[in-house]
């Protein structure tokens, strides 16, 4: 009997030993190239990071950009889930704001007028008479600096960025670093700091579009989406808030149960483009979304620190030329970008973006994926 044992233990080893060679360990890597020159002569690198399971993203510090990020099915088959290009020259020619880190300000201030401690500020108006995503020159379209960084959770890098006094009419010295860090638990983690030397507002935020499906392999329309938020932010025709808080209950806005993002979109003029107020209110990191697209079985949790959610369907994406020859048109991705409310600068009762000397900024947004 104890030799029979110790035969089937052996060959129980065998089969394990031979199972594993034969999928074949990945590797946790963080890998730096050249993505290419600025019209300036300025070079762009792009760092790939592969976590233990062999999920992958791609970062460029043109933008603070992601360029892509590879998930698996339910299958196992690896996918690209975000919308981009596969040069530089999209990025800078880009419009959308495809997978870049938005700011000074992401979203929208009416007019682009702001006053601090009785200082009157102008901004570039940038969207019709309103100021958007940071101006005519965001931090989207700068070149940060960026250094590789390993973690217990994973792979990750660090994207620093000065903003001087001044910078698209914005006051104060601003230091900011954005941190994408990929865990071995398929979590895209996204960690931003900033200082300054004069009080100023800011809100960054993290603008892919996502496409569980695939990036350019159709509209999102067929995604099941929940969002933890019982209320919003009503807005006029220019998308700027009236400054009102409302209930979603009994709107085409309400999420709170996981609905087709299609199911009810004909009811919204234009396509979702709204900010939601989540429940957690911005106290600690919590569950804010959760998408399901039933096709591939990829789920994506969205967990943030930020009190609020902007929603967006890509409603004016339209003959975009994007990776691999793909063609994105209109709502063949959708946004949940986590921030503080719009043109909160000018709504006292909404949560301050105003940042002080002495105060450090702080926001967290985790994407965690898997399948079912």
């Amino acid at each position: 009997m104890e030799g029979k044992f110790w035969i089937c233990l052996g060959l129980t080893a065998l089969i394990i030993s031979m199972c594993n060679c034969r999928k074949g360990p990945t590797t946790v890597s963080i890998q730096k190239e050249s993505f290419g020159q600025t019209t300036s002569g300025k070079q762009i690198d792009l760092y790939t990071l592969t976590n233990a399971n062999g999920l992958k993203v791609r970062i460029i510090n043109y933008g603070a950009t992601l360029v892509s990020l590879e998930v698996p099915d339910r299958n196992g088959k690896l996918a690209d889930v975000t919308l981009g290009y596969d040069s530089l020259e999209g990025y800078i020619k880009d419009a959308s704001y495809l997978g870049t880190t938005v700011g000074r300000y992401a979203n929208r201030i009416a007019r682009g007028k702001f006053t601090i401690k009785g200082v009157d500020y102008q901004l570039a108006t940038n969207n019709g008479e309103n100021h958007l995503h940071g101006g005519k020159k965001g931090f989207n379209k700068r070149i940060w600096n960026a250094e590789k960084v390993k973690t217990v959770e994973g792979p990750g890098v660090k994207l620093s960025y000065l903003s001087k006094d001044g910078e698209e009419a914005y006051p104060g010295n601003l230091t900011c670093t954005v941190t994408y860090t990929l865990t071995n638990d398929n979590e895209l983690k996204i960690s931003y700091e900033a200082e300054t030397d004069k009080a100023t507002p800011i809100n960054l935020s993290h603008h892919s579009y996502f496409n569980l499906a695939g990036q350019g392999n159709g509209d999102i329309l067929g995604h099941k989406l929940m969002l933890n938020a019982n209320k919003y932010t009503p807005v006029d025709e220019d998308l700027i808030p009236t400054g009102e808080i409302k209930n979603v209950k009994g709107t085409p806005l309400d999420f709170t149960q996981a609905e087709l993002i299609g199911s009810r979109i004909d009811q919204v003029p234009g396509g979702y483009d709204n900010n939601f107020v989540l429940n957690s209110g911005g106290d600690s990191l919590a569950l804010a979304a959760r998408v399901y697209e039933p096709n591939s079985g990829r789920v994506m949790e969205i967990y943030t620190t930020e009190p609020g959610m902007q929603f967006y369907t890509g409603n004016f994406l339209e003959g975009i030329k994007g990776k691999s020859g793909k063609v994105y048109d209109k709502q063949y991705g959708f946004c949940l970008e986590t921030q503080h409310f719009p043109d909160s600068p000018n709504k006292p009762n909404f949560p301050s973006t105003i940042l002080n000397p002495g105060e450090k900024y702080t926001q967290t947004t985790i994407h965690k994926f898997y399948t079912r």
